[in-house]
């Protein structure tokens, strides 16, 4: 999955995706899955968030703004993977309020550039 195309980066996120369909022009491309709907992934890495409060706290985050997107994005499989620790002294709480909101502010900016950059992003995906 994190062969396909990352279509958007923040500071803490990455959002990867690769075409579940294969390309109709280009037959030797190999689809993931031959279905067309949008599936989309959370990973959260214990090496940037140590306890498992604050990694789930953050797919909670993450599925919660994705389900806002998902009738802007095309058919496809995406991952929003967790690229850089939340800085623990400015949030002392695992599921502290600042930091579920840092996160949905940064999933919006994430995801907003996505639906920005998508018409033409599948051309590259197929390869």
């Amino acid at each position: 999955m994190l062969a396909g195309s990352t279509l958007a980066r923040t500071p803490h996120f990455a959002l990867h995706t690769v075409a579940l369909n294969a390309d109709p022009v280009d037959l030797a491309a190999k689809p993931l899955f031959n279905v067309p709907d949008v599936w989309l992934g959370a990973m959260v890495p214990k090496r940037w968030a140590k306890r498992a409060v604050t990694r789930n706290a953050l797919k909670r985050q993450i599925y919660a703004v994705s389900d806002l997107y998902l009738a802007q994005l095309p058919a496809a499989a995406y991952v929003v993977r967790l690229r850089s620790g939340f800085d623990r002294v400015q949030f002392l709480s695992a599921s502290s309020q600042a930091l579920k909101l840092a996160a949905r502010t940064e999933m919006h900016q994430l995801l907003d550039r996505a639906t920005r950059v998508l018409p033409g992003a599948f051309t590259q995906v197929a390869a």
